[in-house]
């Protein structure tokens, strides 16, 4: 059985901001993770250090600025090895900003819970930094 996490949210940032912040590593790292290597082309190599936490996949489909599709695991953890789950996020502009939607499904219970965690702290990240404001310094970073 697999479980998905999903959400919506408005973010006050341009389309084309909200996109990169999700396929440009110096963007990425911003908001989410503090090591990105990032490919982002179909098949290309989507790879992420979040606080210890080795995150290694592909992309699976990049559609500028509207859809991203990435195969998403963690090095190391058996139960979601890399590239074992499926994170769909869309964009579409809506009122000045953009609507985001996130969808992370192939997930076990477990990981279901700790993602409904982790997405939402970061997500809050992302929307400060899309709009051009820092978010500081990651409160989870050890």
């Amino acid at each position: 059985m697999s479980d998905t996490y999903q959400t919506r949210l408005h973010i006050g940032a341009d389309i084309e901001a909200v996109f990169d912040h999700f396929v440009n590593p110096e963007l990425l790292v911003t908001w989410m993770g503090d090591f990105a290597r990032l490919d982002a082309v179909n098949d290309g190599i989507f790879s992420v250090d979040i606080n210890g936490v080795l995150i290694r996949g592909t992309f699976i489909a990049v559609e500028r600025p509207h859809r991203l599709e990435i195969a998403w695991g963690e090095a190391g953890n058996s139960t979601m090895p890399p590239g074992s789950t499926r994170l769909v996020i869309t964009f579409t502009s809506v009122n000045g900003g953009t609507e985001l939607v996130l969808a992370h499904s192939a997930l076990t219970a477990v990981e279901a819970a700790k993602h409904a965690i982790g997405w939402p702290h970061f997500l809050e990240r992302l929307q400060m930094a899309a709009a051009g404001k820092n978010p500081g310094r990651d409160p989870w970073a050890t």
